[in-house]
């Protein structure tokens, strides 16, 4: 099968975009300007999709589409249609008649060339010729191990940056990636933990090169998920052996593909206002997505019979079906009805928003001619969507695995079990991530109409309720915020154990200043004085290190809260005092560890039981006195574990706590994330 992509359409200016799109990720084109031009060049030569215009000089595009099904050599050709969106009937015209995609005018060029490589890819044979990405910043470097790989017989394909390298990984699903480890903006441990990351590519073999000579560089690219090691004055054999025996390891491949993250992305945008859509469109074209246009709920149903979407972003307030019928609709359709759906209403309305969210929304997001918010929102309901999918994946592969398992057991019983088991917990660490997330979204449609409905009553109805009942609505307030609390909690602590570090040049004592300015602004009328220290620069992950001080400072400002002269401290010790503080790891022992410490003059605690302080929902004090989740402290303790360090505490009851942290090595080539 050809990769040559065929665009016939009458706009010079279009086939020169999309002829230099396609040679920019090496697709070669053939160009022709109407239908007899179209016919000629199919005679002559074959293609792997072709991009038809509708509107042509001498003909119908869908009239022509008909005749291309009706031909033997492209009976089974991607047709892409590409015209105006002027009517929702012309879209489900050309999808009806046989059309692979429908892309209407003015497009994206970055989504049409990612979407025509994901029809060839899907449509193409499997070739003896396995493809290799190779991701280096050094086109020297490149360019050798190019030459070197299409020597021993690969088909290679080569990117200068990780970002280029995820798109084209996404666009063209090598056998394997061969990616150097260290790059400007995005190294390639970060490559290949997104490459983990994406249920569409995380299958992929990679191998890391690295010009590191020490040992804890191997550890460090291994736990990043490389199946391979290289340093790079190893030599061109050693790279290519262990990249033959990375693709010799099976995998399995689920039946249907799944999409990327980083590949083409389709929205259907429902509104009756014919600006709005205009201006989102303009704001979501370059960013990779295709915008389908749907002017009521009725149109929207009738498209979605013929097209499938990855979001639907629904106005609430329509002629004919308003957005919570449609909704409705939406959630009962077993097709489609786990399609993510974002609310957007002009008037911000509490019942409404309830409501739609009850219904099944996923998202309500009040209409603003800031579009960055609507961004950020529509790509993660995308990405939760890719997580429950991902999800199901599982479940097969633990089935497969399971069968897999139980054959091994008969054949080599008790000396395989420690495998199985280790095995076994890595893809139980997979169906969590995907399953909390799952939940997650689950429990909170339920949790927001429990929490909007009573606040609802409480402050509409005080009169009609007497102070018993007052109570029991106050009390379920209470619990429907802890479970809220209780459900960001557990995603937290999901996400610390499983998404990759970076690190940068961070001033911990500014991030406490500022944690402290916004615990005293949540409480203006408690007087806590904060004692940070200055100069406290380290390396690592800015966000998971904010998550940290802001338990650890929220605790000691939390626990002080009954005493008058209420103080909390946070400052560092030199490293020389580790053995006196009782740390003696070796993080602490290192010339550069420096020691660093919270501490409060609070409620404190027995050091009885300090030993179970950091364990998941462990608690010391009374929920009702000193409301929290229990989660916050084995959060800590992981961020600060996966940044190699340690931490530990000392308190004396009704005198306060000292929590004590290393961060490890400040030599960041001797760091593991």
């Amino acid at each position: 099968m050809s990769n040559t992509i065929l665009i016939v359409d009458d706009s010079l200016t279009v086939r020169m975009d999309l002829s230099e799109a396609f040679e920019a990720v090496g697709v070669p084109t053939l160009l022709c300007a109407d239908l007899a031009a179209g016919r000629v060049a199919l005679a002559q030569s074959h293609v792997g999709v072709i991009i038809l215009d509708v509107n042509l000089p001498d003909g119908d595009g869908v009239d022509f589409l008909k005749e291309l099904l009706a031909m033997p050599a492209t009976t089974h050709t991607p047709v892409l249609l590409l015209s105006s969106e002027a009517e929702i009937k012309d879209r489900i015209r050309g999808l009806a008649t046989g059309a692979t995609e429908y892309v209407g005018k003015p497009y994206d060029s970055g989504y049409v060339v990612a979407r025509a490589c994901e029809l060839m890819r899907e449509n193409v044979q499997p070739l003896d010729q396995a493809t290799i990405l190779v991701i280096d910043d050094s086109a020297t470097v490149r360019e050798e191990l190019c030459r070197h790989l299409e020597a021993a017989g690969y088909f290679v394909l080569s990117a200068s940056n990780g970002r280029d390298g995820l798109q084209l990984a996404a666009d063209r699903r090598p056998a394997a990636i061969v990616v150097d480890g260290i790059m400007d903006e995005m190294d390639g441990a970060t490559v290949i933990r997104r490459i983990r990351l994406d249920a569409a590519l995380r299958d992929t073999p990679c191998v890391l090169l690295t010009a590191s000579e020490s040992f804890g560089g191997e550890i460090y690219a291994l736990d990043a998920g490389a199946d391979a090691f290289v340093r790079k004055d190893e030599g061109a054999d050693l790279i290519l052996a262990r990249l033959a025996a990375a693709l010799r390891r099976p995998t399995f491949t689920n039946q249907q593909p799944t999409a990327s993250l980083f590949g083409p992305k389709k929205v259907l945008a429902v509104d009756d206002s014919e600006t709005y859509l205009q201006e989102l469109t303009g704001q979501l074209h370059g960013e990779g997505y295709d915008v389908l246009l749907a002017r009521s709920g009725e149109e929207a149903l009738e498209l979605l019979a013929v097209q499938s979407v990855d979001c639907i972003l629904l106005d609430l307030i329509m002629p004919g079906m308003g957005g919570h019928e449609t909704c409705r609709q939406l959630k009962q359709n077993k097709i489609i009805r786990d399609i993510p759906v974002i609310m957007l209403t002009a008037v911000e309305d509490h019942d409404s928003m309830i409501e739609g969210l009850t219904l099944g929304a996923d998202d309500f997001i009040p209409k603003s001619g800031d579009f960055e918010v609507l961004k950020a929102r529509l790509l993660a309901q995308i990405r939760r969507k890719q997580f429950e999918d991902e999800h199901r994946r599982t479940q097969m592969l633990l089935q497969h695995r399971e069968l897999m398992m139980s054959e091994m057991r008969a054949a080599q019983q008790l000396a395989e079990t420690k495998t199985m088991l280790l095995e076994e917990l890595e893809f139980k660490n997979q169906e969590l991530e995907a399953f909390s997330y799952s939940v997650s979204h689950d429990l909170r449609a339920p949790l927001r109409a429990i929490l909007g409905y009573s606040g609802r009553l409480l402050s509409n109805y005080p009169d009609q309720l007497d102070n018993q009942g007052q109570h029991y609505l106050q009390r379920i307030q209470e619990s429907g915020q802890r479970m809220s609390q209780l459900i960001d909690d557990l995603l937290s602590l999901s996400k610390v154990t499983r998404t990759a570090i970076h690190r940068e040049t961070v001033d911990l004592g500014s991030l406490a200043y500022e944690i402290a300015v916004e615990l005293q602004s949540s409480a203006p009328q408690r007087r806590v004085d904060f004692l940070i220290a200055d100069g406290l620069i380290v390396e690592g992950d800015v966000h998971l290190l904010r998550i940290a001080l802001e338990n650890l400072l929220g605790n000691a400002w939390k626990y002080t809260s009954k005493i008058e002269d209420a103080a909390v401290k946070f400052g560092a010790l030199a490293a020389e005092e580790s053995t006196r503080l009782g740390d003696n790891s070796y993080s602490a022992r290192r010339a550069q560890a420096m020691i660093y410490y919270v501490s409060d003059n609070g409620v404190g605690f027995d050091m009885a039981y300090a030993d179970k302080l950091f364990a998941p929902f462990q608690r010391l004090h009374s929920d009702r006195e000193f409301p929290g989740t229990g989660i916050g402290l084995a959060t800590v303790q992981r961020i600060i574990s996966r940044h190699g360090g340690r931490i530990w505490v000392e308190a004396i009851k009704e005198q306060g706590a000292t929590f004590y942290f290393t961060l490890g090595t400040q030599d960041k080539s001797l760091m593991a994330d």
